[in-house]
């Protein structure tokens, strides 16, 4: 079964320590869901968040997927040419 995160607010630089803290201890699950449908800001740093956590997931044999991202983090994403690289659910 598939532990849920559900990030709220801003994913940002301002904000990406307080969230790496939040979430350590659910990331060490291993099937993990994040779910961003309650985010309400993003910037570059949540696309490198996000690949981050999925290659730390792959290399430790586990799994991190995204649910519900914002236009605003697809469209980051496709800039950036790594939408492909996201696994969403």
């Amino acid at each position: 079964m598939s532990e849920t995160i559900a990030l709220t607010g801003c994913v940002t630089l301002e904000s990406i320590k307080r969230i790496e803290q939040e979430v350590a201890e659910t990331l060490r699950q291993p099937d993990v869901v994040i779910d961003l449908a309650a985010v309400t800001d993003v910037d570059s740093v949540a696309v490198s968040l996000m690949l981050h956590w999925q290659r730390d997931a792959k290399l430790a044999g586990r799994s991190v997927r995204f649910a519900h991202l914002p236009a605003e983090l697809i469209s980051l994403a496709q800039l950036y040419g790594v939408e492909s690289l996201l696994a969403l659910e």
